[in-house]
């Protein structure tokens, strides 16, 4: 047996055992349930002095009633119809809210109603730079709690924006949580909808979640998650993120529909010697300005065990995945499966860089089959009422990328029964990068990791550099029109094997350029970079 079919076969054992992982993993998730809402004790809000209306701001009175269920052992605060003004609130162990339909708890548009929410000697980060401690929902340190029912939490994150920044330029404090970015109050100074920290057990489930200032589900160093057919419209204003879970571990995130301004759902990892460990991901519906679903835009700890499935992406600006960690942390053991991304921007990225850290991390063993995407010219998101950054510069379409840096490779990825359809049209007069000026590529091994980070990419369909250990099995790739560019480029890898191969002629080449160990199917042409 060669060498480049043993290497085959052994990134054929990882990915088995990669799913042998998941499925452990999945089945570790069925956790204990607790007693059913009808079974534990009730509060109802209105029995409590808590009314519906919306003349007066209730957070002292809903804390309250917080507070005397968890001290009565636990149970349910139940919210009928009507609306309700509240602030900060914090639960407690054992108190799951249950918003009956039609109720909706309303946030306050007072910035003075959202304290700062430390963490008693919890870690701490290399960069808190983006990582708000404000929110209208608050947990730190309690075990099972949960938010349920038929209603709706709307944060009026417009509002409530806008008086922080009129608070701001009309010189009425000066405090740093009032810190100004890209001439608008910055993600640490707007409240997100939930931040929930150091706590066992958690279940949102149902529920209807809208208009955050910032962020809007935010976990992080949690356990035993389960998020469960949440809607989530959060385009009140900037960084509308939809999930954002940080260093937590056995988390279930199904049956969502979101759709955001900003990543729909992003793992993060805030804090070194912590990881996002069992990550279960499926069944999501997503539309947004930014990335579906994305990891490592911080990245200081690790991602590990992570299973993503069935994912529908729709309209979308930036990637339909994006696995990234670029501040020192390791990320290994991803499966991705069952993609169906429509009007949007970019297929996948795939990043190893080293913007943060002593030493750059790793990046390894990740499966990515049966996904479908179409990507159009323009702007995917060209009809949004809250648009993202534009790329940089004006560009021919950006193919999808994996690429570690220089020392530091991106290591055993498969990539097997993939569909994708590129809208062409690139043209040599717009600032191209011919196969003669592949070191014109940038580097950026210290910028902010995004599709678009290198800017004009020399390949229509992918682009691979400082790889190891790289299969491409069944891929068929399309053009909506023509493209000068050859459909993939390969720059600094070992081991790239290539089988079941569907790409349209004449624009079907590969081009390599320090590549050891290379397969291509009979009929292929390949081509060579300078």
């Amino acid at each position: 047996m060669n060498r480049s079919v043993m290497e085959r076969d052994k990134r054929k054992g990882i990915c088995r055992r990669l799913w042998a992982m998941a499925c452990v993993a999945i089945t570790s998730w069925a956790m204990a349930s607790t007693a059913s809402a009808g079974e534990r004790k009730e509060f109802k809000a209105t029995d409590y002095g808590v009314e519906a209306g919306v003349e007066r701001v209730q957070t002292a009175e809903i804390q309250a009633l917080i507070d005397r269920a968890a001290a009565e052992g636990g149970g349910v605060v139940r919210f009928a119809p009507g609306e309700y003004v509240m602030g900060c609130i914090e639960l407690k162990s054992g108190v799951t809210l249950h918003l009956e339909r039609g109720a909706v708890l309303l946030g306050s548009t007072n910035p003075d109603d959202y304290p700062s929410q430390r963490i008693p000697g919890g870690p701490t980060s290399p960069n808190a730079n983006d990582n708000s401690t404000l929110a209208l929902v608050v947990a730190n340190g309690v075990h099972d709690i949960g938010v349920e029912g038929q209603g709706t939490i709307d944060g009026r994150g417009l509002e409530l924006a806008l008086n922080i920044d009129s608070l701001h330029h009309k010189g009425v404090r000066i405090d740093p949580k009032y810190n100004i970015r890209n001439k608008r109050p910055n993600e640490t100074a707007r409240p997100k909808l939930f931040r929930l920290s150091h706590t066992d057990g958690v279940t949102l489930k149902d529920v209807t979640l809208r208009n955050s200032a910032c962020w809007g589900v935010s976990l992080e160093l949690c356990r035993d998650v389960m998020i469960d057919n949440l809607t989530i419209f959060n385009r009140a204003y900037w960084n509308n993120d939809g999930i954002d879970i940080s260093d937590c571990r056995n988390v279930r995130i199904t049956r969502c529909d979101i759709n955001t301004a900003d990543d729909g759902i992003c793992l993060k990892s805030y804090y070194p010697g912590h990881a996002n460990d069992s990550i279960y991901i499926a069944d999501c519906r997503i539309c947004t300005s930014a990335s579906a679903v994305k990891f490592g835009t911080a990245s200081h700890g690790g991602f590990r065990n992570v299973t993503i499935d069935n994912i529908e992406v729709y309209d979308t600006f930036r990637s339909a995945i994006a696995i990234e960690t670029v501040d020192g942390g390791g990320l290994e053991n991803v499966r991705v499966t069952r993609i169906q991304a429509r009007n949007t921007g970019n297929p996948l990225f795939i990043r190893l860089g080293h913007r943060a850290g002593e030493k750059p991390g790793y990046l390894r063993n990740i499966y990515i089959g049966q996904m479908k995407v179409e990507v159009p010219f323009g702007r995917p998101d060209e009809e949004y009422d809250l648009r993202g950054p534009a790329v940089s510069t004006f560009h021919n379409p950006i193919p999808s990328s994996v690429t570690g840096i220089p020392g530091a490779k991106v290591e055993n990825v498969v990539i097997e029964d993939v569909e994708i359809r590129y809208p062409g049209r690139a043209t040599k007069g717009m600032a191209y990068v011919p196969l003669w000026r592949l070191d014109a590529v940038p580097e950026a091994v210290k910028e902010y990791p995004e599709f678009s980070m290198f800017g004009e990419l020399p390949s229509w369909g992918f682009y691979v550099r400082h790889a190891k250990g790289i299969t491409f099995r069944n891929v068929t790739l399309r053009l909506a029109s023509g493209d000068f560019r050859p459909a993939f480029v390969l720059d600094d890898v070992e081991d790239a094997t290539f089988e079941g191969l569907r790409l349209p002629s004449p624009e079907g080449r590969i081009a390599v350029r320090d590549v050891k160990g290379l397969q291509v199917p009979e009929g292929i042409e390949v081509i060579l970079g300078e």
